[in-house]
């Protein structure tokens, strides 16, 4: 099992109460429950820790941390605001030749998972890292270390980064057509940054949170499922 779906894994059973708030992280029993070697389970646990998922108890220790649904779609909107600022100033100032190619290239490697038309093992954990960098290309290409900040900070809710793709264990033929969905949105806001039409840019980026919304699974899940887990 790859270290991506280890990750999802406890993600899930955060989700889903098996690990609920204030619970302590052992390496070794979280190994056992998903019959997988200690390596990838303390590989992954800094990351969830990054997320916003667990919080550092003690000297070493991690424990689940407690959060809502609502919290990681409020912190969503906000991120897309955020990153619409970036991509409004990049637009404005012109962008470099380097930050519209880094920016086709993600959308290249992208349009490759969505050809076929249905995801394969691994292609959405794939898909999270191109993401993930399509996004890191935007907000560093603003050249506004505040900005920077501000967005980073807002990464730390639970589920918000870019490379966290799904809140909940949404089946992979359902969290395609949502995910494609973003990716077209991703082709009409390079455009319109290599175009210099800030406005649209900020207004695509902004409205990127629709999928990223649904992808969270917020339309589906009860406001308090995550804080009542």
């Amino acid at each position: 099992m790859s270290d991506g779906s280890v990750a999802q894994r406890i993600r899930d059973l955060i989700l889903d109460g098996t690990l609920p708030p204030g619970t302590r992280v052992a390496e070794a029993a979280i190994a056992e429950r998903l019959g997988v070697s200690r390596t990838p389970v303390r590989n992954v646990i800094p990351a969830l820790a990054t997320e916003g998922l667990l919080e550092p108890v003690g000297r070493r220790g991690y424990a689940v941390r407690s959060f809502s649904i609502d919290d990681s779609f409020r912190a969503t909107e906000l991120r897309c605001v955020l990153e619409g600022y970036a991509a409004h100033r990049i637009a404005d100032r012109g962008a470099t030749k380097q930050v519209v190619a880094d920016l086709r290239d993600c959308l290249v490697e992208s349009d490759a998972l969505f050809a076929k038309g249905h995801f394969a093992d691994g292609d959405q954990e794939a898909y999270a890292r191109i993401n993930r960098r399509f996004h890191d290309i935007i907000v560093q290409g603003a050249g506004d270390p505040l900005l920077a900040d501000l967005i980073h900070r807002v990464y730390a809710v639970p589920f918000v980064a870019p490379d966290v793709v799904a809140f909940s264990p949404i089946a992979r033929e359902d969290i395609f057509p949502i995910l494609n969905s973003g990716q077209r949105q991703h082709h009409a806001i390079v455009d319109a940054i290599e175009a210099g039409q800030a406005d649209i840019a900020e207004a695509l980026m902004r409205g990127h949170s629709g999928p990223a919304r649904q992808s969270l699974g917020v339309d589906q899940q009860p406001a308090d499922l995550a804080s009542a887990a």
